[in-house]
């Protein structure tokens, strides 16, 4: 089993930048495939990136490609986004999610532990 704490969250103008951290416990954590996915108001979860067990393999949603930087670090069991040139469409709570495989997925439904959603808002 996985258990998900997620930080970093907060208010940025456009064109800025912040970083997300997801602290993960549990001894298996190397055999999982992380991801990142977002909520905004009224709107239904969405994938962001994903990263698989290492040697890391990455996929982003075209969205935010180019933008954003999922990265993992298994010594510190922790998972992180890079997001820079952010935009106001970019404001949703994101969450960190783990899936018991060591591929990644995009789909919701593949992912069997989460994070409790961190705010990220960016203004015009």
């Amino acid at each position: 089993q996985v258990q998900l704490v997620e930080s970093g969250g907060g208010l940025v103008q456009a064109g800025g930048s912040l970083r997300l951290s997801c602290a993960a416990s549990g001894r298996t954590f190397t055999s999982y495939a992380m991801g990142w996915f977002r909520q905004a108001p009224g709107k239904e979860r969405e994938f962001v990136a994903t990263i698989s067990r290492s040697p890391d393999t990455t996929y982003y949603a075209d969205s935010v490609e180019g933008r954003f930087t999922i990265s993992r670090d298994n010594a510190k069991n922790t998972v992180y986004l890079q997001m820079n040139s952010l935009k106001p469409e970019d404001t949703a709570v994101y969450y960190c999610a783990a899936r018991s495989r060591i591929y990644y997925s995009t789909r919701v439904e593949n992912y069997d532990y989460w994070g409790q959603g961190t705010q990220v808002t960016v203004s015009s």
